[in-house]
């Protein structure tokens, strides 16, 4: 298993992190004066609001999400790092403010913009590499604070299906945004499938935990009626 791999394992289990991917959104190369090195600027996109998208199928299940344009207002965004495939070197960080950040409300969308080092052969080699578009995507890694939750039940084929809306209101923190290749070794299918994983135990209890307090309720009534 490669370090970015474990890396997000590690991510999913032990910080409870979700991921998403999303496209990145232009490259640009700066003109620089005479004498200069040219500057290497990536712009992405890593999250769209109010856009509902199918996350994944599972059996007869199917979750649907987005993410509302609120969603970051009280999001931790103090330390988020820019890296490949949420794992491996950090090429910028906001703490450092190398990376920059930007919720902008009017195109409903999470922006980034970072400038990579043109005398460093690691950061050359990822910009080439968007720039000629084996590498397209972003994806960002984050814990959820508040969602809301509906499900309603069709029919495909004589076959009930279950069909699962979720948003996302608020982001708990933001861990990083990353460039990923395929995408990020579909991360963002196995985050959601243990999340929903995670909600239909969490279901289950609650409704086992209801149905012993309406026995409890029933038996406590029937024996103050003997």
């Amino acid at each position: 298993m490669s370090r970015e791999i474990e890396n997000i394992e590690r991510l999913i289990d032990n910080k409870k992190a979700q991921f998403r991917d999303f496209q990145i959104m232009n490259i640009e190369v700066r003109e620089a004066a005479e004498g200069e090195p040219e500057k290497l600027i990536i712009r992405g996109v890593p999250c769209v609001f109010n856009q509902e998208t199918l996350l994944f199928r599972w059996d007869n299940y199917m979750v649907f999400e987005q993410v509302d344009e609120r969603a970051f207002d009280e999001a931790d965004m103090s330390d988020v790092i820019f890296n490949y495939n949420h794992g491996g070197r950090v090429f910028a960080r906001t703490r450092n403010n190398s990376l920059k950040l930007n919720v902008n409300r009017d195109k409903k969308q999470l922006e980034m913009e970072t400038e990579l080092w043109d005398d460093d052969e690691g950061h050359k080699q990822l910009y080439r590499d968007i720039k000629r578009g084996n590498i397209d995507k972003m994806s960002f890694a984050f814990t959820i604070k508040s969602q809301e939750r509906t499900t309603e039940e069709t029919k495909e084929n004589d076959v009930v299906v279950y069909k699962v809306h979720r948003k996302i209101t608020g982001i708990d923190k933001l861990f990083d945004v990353s460039a990923v290749d395929i995408p990020a070794y579909d991360a963002t299918e196995i985050s959601a499938r243990r999340m929903f994983e995670a909600e239909s135990k969490e279901q289950e209890a609650e409704s086992r935990k209801a149905v012993s307090l309406a026995l409890a309720r029933y038996n406590y009534v029937k024996e103050r009626t003997k």
